[in-house]
């Protein structure tokens, strides 16, 4: 990759952290002989007063890729199953697997989570089912009453995860907070990470929300000594409200820009799936192979799914408009 290379492959914020959480990471380098914390006691306490759970429901690890891991690991070994979404994260399969279980991918509705097949794919087998939401890389979301009715169906003693990694670029109310949608149930787990919309995916630090049956074995199952002092104290800043403010007002730019590109590149009869991520999904099917190709030939990178479809994270404002002269000179309107 060049310096001309407009990485939007990655679904990273176009943003560098707040200059607050910049500052704190280098005025922290004198400790680096000091051992972090393991309990990571003050981060949990911010987030369980900021989500309104107890202290002891939350997780904190090595992102939400690493607490998803976690908690797999932490159910087993008795069963095996774990249902996926067939369209969905690529990491989802080698996670289950590293957790010591099976993944059973279920197909999707279209471009959605087929939550009825996935009710249906439940068995005595089953160790937990993982939904992500929104989903990625579609960028497509379950919505409130789609989800208490699936909720409904699963057996008690079959958790349910709900990957929210993109819960800040949300805009659409029918599209639940996880949390608020797991209070009161005994089985609903909701891990979020501080890579997207926080900037800190080089820190590799996110949270879980787990009922308390469900959260200490899986805090068990974590690494000692992690994360790090500078992930921790990186991410504790994130919560003071004028960080968070910060955040909130470029993620309203990245919704911004991200439904920019979905008008621009529908104009042009490219198919685009609704995102409520930081991305756009094109279905292109066969032609998933050549819209890749030509943008790297133009210099911008992109997640193909050769014979499916595009993902395409939402850049600067000039990394988008680069996308969109490559397309235009492709497919004129």
């Amino acid at each position: 990759m060049t310096a001309t290379t407009a990485d939007l492959s990655m679904n990273e914020t176009p943003y560098p952290p707040p200059p607050a959480i910049a500052a704190l990471i280098t005025a922290d380098t004198h400790r680096l002989h000091r051992y972090p914390s393991n309990t990571v006691a003050p981060l949990i306490g911010a987030l369980a007063g900021r989500l309104g759970v107890p202290a002891g429901q939350v997780l904190v690890g090595p992102g939400s890729a690493g607490l998803i891991q976690h908690l797999i690991q932490s159910l087993g070994p008795a069963r095996t199953d774990v249902i996926v979404p067939a369209l969905s994260f690529e990491a989802y399969p080698l996670l289950v697997a590293n957790a010591g279980a099976r993944p059973v991918p279920v197909a999707m509705a279209g471009l959605d989570q087929d939550l009825d097949a996935t009710a249906a794919a439940i068995t005595g087998n089953t160790r937990c089912v993982l939904l992500c939401n929104p989903n990625n890389p579609t960028g497509t979301a379950l919505r409130r009453d789609a989800l208490h009715r699936f909720l409904d169906r699963v057996p008690p003693d079959v958790p349910v995860i709900l990957d929210e990694a993109y819960r800040e670029f949300v805009t659409d109310p029918d599209v639940p907070d996880g949390v608020e949608l797991a209070r009161g149930r005994d089985n609903v787990c909701v891990t979020r990470t501080f890579s997207k919309a926080y900037g800190l995916a080089a820190l590799r630090i996110g949270y879980a929300v787990a009922p308390q049956h469900l959260a200490g074995p899986a805090r068990m199952t974590g690494a000692v000594f992690f994360p790090n002092t500078f992930a921790q104290n990186a991410a504790l800043a994130c919560l003071d409200a004028a960080v968070e403010a910060e955040v909130t007002a470029r993620c309203t730019a990245v919704t911004g820009e991200r439904d920019r590109l979905t008008s621009e590149l529908t104009a042009r009869g490219i198919p685009v799936a609704g995102s409520q991520a930081n991305f756009v999904w094109l279905p292109l099917g066969d032609g998933a192979d050549a819209f890749t190709a030509r943008c790297a030939e133009a210099g911008i990178l992109v997640r193909g799914y050769p014979g499916v479809g595009v993902r395409v994270t939402v850049g600067t404002t000039a990394d988008n408009d680069r996308l969109l002269s490559t397309v235009a000179a492709a497919v004129p309107r």
